[in-house]
């Protein structure tokens, strides 16, 4: 069981052990306990610099859409895993994919996001003061999931976010690491 946790997973022999032993030998539980303790783990780590990494490019069937992606680990070990590798491959397919404008939130300018908001609510004239307040934060969640890669979904595993798949590397790489840039190319745009 301890193997085929290991194997799912990525995590080590002990921490597979060690959640196997606190799940009661149930192995849906066991996955849980990983994953809380990798979030924990990548929060942890989050403070730590990151200047190695790869710079990765795509350019997609037909040559009309290219991405290249800079994404930052702590040392060229990790940089030159396959793990890593795959991870930034991904990146430039989600990218190529899903067409983000920013990485993350803390990006997107005010000005756009006060736009967006008078947006959505001019949209919702005639409702409740409270009830639009509601609408437009979730209309700004869904901006910032068509804008903001970070947030969006993962084109190979639609119910994680990207945020999600980076914890995940970091917590089975052991280091830190950061999509810090990229730059999308468009034949015509």
């Amino acid at each position: 069981m301890v193997a085929e946790l290991r194997e799912k997973t990525g995590a080590g022999l002990l921490d597979c052990k060690k959640a196997l032993d606190e799940a009661q030998g149930n192995m849906d539980a066991a996955e849980t306990i990983l994953r809380k303790k990798g979030v924990a783990s990548a929060a942890k780590k989050a403070g730590r610099s990151t200047s190695d990494g790869l710079i990765e490019a795509y350019i997609h069937v037909g040559g009309k859409v290219g991405v290249l992606v800079e994404v930052n680990c702590e040392t060229d070990f990790v940089a030159k895993t396959d793990d890593f590798k795959s991870f930034c491959r991904d990146i430039c397919l989600q990218i190529a994919a899903a067409n983000p404008t920013y990485v993350r939130r803390e990006e997107v300018p005010e000005a756009e996001l006060a736009k967006e908001r008078e947006i959505a609510t001019a949209q919702m004239q005639g409702k409740p003061a409270a009830a639009i307040q509601k609408i437009v934060e979730g209309k700004l969640e869904k901006y910032y999931s068509q804008v903001c890669l970070m947030d969006q979904p993962f084109v190979k595993l639609p119910d994680k976010t990207i945020k999600d798949i980076l914890t995940e590397k970091i917590a089975k790489l052991g280091e830190n690491m950061q999509i810090r840039r990229f730059v999308r190319f468009q034949l015509g745009a």
